[in-house]
């Protein structure tokens, strides 16, 4: 008899540690596990992870703060070598990683989900390029010929994690169509934030050393023609090739998406079927270890290598790599004069009202003229509200926001200003699609209810002189 009285014997727990009646796992390891298991756990994960970097970075401890993200990561291994900070090396090591899945899932998109259907990306695409042109612009408006012009990529991205996450919360009354379009836009946003970080947001080249990647990269693009597949070598030459990268001049998260464009979305085993080796294992009257072992080999063998990639580290990202980021990006000081500054300055309401405003009228605005004009369909059970609620959580930033802010100043002053209206505008635009979906979905309720019972009411007309 199961001593968890909260643990189903069909639940895959139940045969684990998990699923057993001891104190840590009943009261830490079970809640851990089912909070990761719901889709805007990663959002607000992160979210903890910002306020805990504000209330760090504003408390009496904040020196402590401020240490730890200029603390040294050494490494000198011979004639290769680097000094970066700590916030340098999650910035530029860590979310390589970030970018690699990226890169991965943009890949899965384009060769074999949405974005390959040139009709079902059309309309995610040119949401996408409505919001990141309108926001740009917005930013440019107000810090056009100044120093701060710079930073105008900075309100083009949208963050997938938050947004997904407000969108989650509301459950059913989302139209799964509006989620995956969100999604697909995401994907497609994130295309185009890489490719401005690679072409804008890159420092002087030094050209030996992106010659040296690219090598290396084609190198990669050779063992996958001749099917070479052994994961420690494609790892170490996934390191050299960032190095290279960190050292041309080039952001070196662009040697991750390389890498994920570069990994196959295809079967190696294309003629293994995952089912029918199942089948064969449960039709043997014994089993060995070794029949286990070998088809478990043939079934991840039948698994495209991108997919597994995906599976390992998508956990890793989501819920480690970008909360770091946060707490590493997130943290500011906001003193009365440092709220002031941020108030009166054009970095922070090009920032704040390219994400709020800009997102919203890019996103929602290319994507009804595309609808109209017949180049894309509208996601089915999706109103214009829908549609407005939706292109409002795009302009949630954060996570990449943050990241191109890093890139855009070396002045101190002009990023925190960037980053007030980051987390001003992400708040305000999280809010106000939560309220503007939850109205739509209202409506689309009373709107069936209606159509129900005009329908209703005609079967009754209809029925009347029968009954009479």
């Amino acid at each position: 008899m199961d001593r968890s009285p909260d643990v189903h014997h069909d639940h895959p727990w139940s045969l684990t540690w998990l699923g057993t009646d001891r104190l840590l796992a009943r009261r830490l390891a079970r809640p851990v596990a089912r909070f990761l298991s719901i889709e805007a756990s990663s959002g607000i994960l992160l979210l903890v992870a910002t306020v805990v970097a504000l209330v760090w970075a504003n408390s009496p401890w904040k020196n402590s703060y401020a240490s730890f993200l200029n603390a040294e990561v050494i490494l000198d291994a011979g004639p290769v070598g680097f000094h970066l900070t700590v916030q340098e090396f999650v910035n530029d090591a860590l979310m390589a990683f970030f970018f690699f899945v990226a890169g991965l899932e943009i890949k899965r998109e384009l060769v074999k989900g949405e974005l390959r259907d040139r009709r079902a990306a059309a309309l995610p695409i040119i949401a996408a390029l409505g919001g990141m042109v309108v926001p740009a612009l917005i930013y440019y408006l107000f810090n056009a010929g100044t120093p701060t012009a710079h930073g105008w990529g900075i309100p083009m991205a949208t963050d997938i994690a938050f947004a997904v996450g407000i969108v989650s919360l509301l459950g059913n009354r989302v139209p799964v169509a509006l989620k995956l379009f969100l999604l697909t836009l995401a994907v497609a946003d994130d295309l185009g934030a890489i490719g401005v970080i690679a072409v804008f947001y890159s420092q002087s080249v030094r050209f030996a050393w992106l010659g040296a990647a690219v090598a290396l990269l084609v190198l990669v693009w050779f063992m996958r023609r001749r099917r070479i597949w052994y994961g420690p070598l494609y790892f170490a030459i996934a390191v050299v090739v960032w190095y290279c990268m960190l050292k041309s001049g080039v952001h070196a998260t662009v040697a991750g998406v390389a890498m994920g464009f570069l990994t196959p979305t295809d079967p190696l085993r294309p003629d293994l079927d995952a089912e029918a080796i199942a089948d064969r294992l449960e039709n043997r009257a014994e089993l060995s270890a070794e029949d286990v072992q070998h088809a478990s080999f043939l079934i991840r063998e039948s698994v495209p290598v991108g997919e597994r990639l995906v599976d390992r580290l998508l956990p890793w990202t989501s819920y480690v790599i970008i909360p770091i980021f946060a707490l590493c990006n997130a943290g500011i000081l906001l003193t009365g004069e440092a709220l002031r500054q941020a108030a009166g300055s054009s970095v922070t309401w090009g920032v704040a009202i390219g994400l709020v405003v800009g997102k919203t009228v890019g996103v929602c605005g290319a994507a009804l003229l595309a609808i109209r004009l017949g180049i894309a369909v509208r996601p089915r059970g999706a109103t214009n509200l829908h549609m407005l609620g939706i292109a409002m959580a795009a302009g949630i930033g954060f996570t990449v926001a943050l990241f191109v802010t890093g890139l855009a100043f070396d002045e101190p002053t002009f990023t925190d200003q960037a980053k007030v209206g980051i987390l001003l505008a992400s708040a305000v635009a999280a809010v106000l699609s939560g309220l503007v979906l939850r109205l739509a979905a209202a409506r689309s309720s009373a709107g069936e209810l209606a159509i129900e019972a005009a329908e209703n009411a005609e079967v009754f007309e209809e029925r009347a002189p029968i009954l009479d």
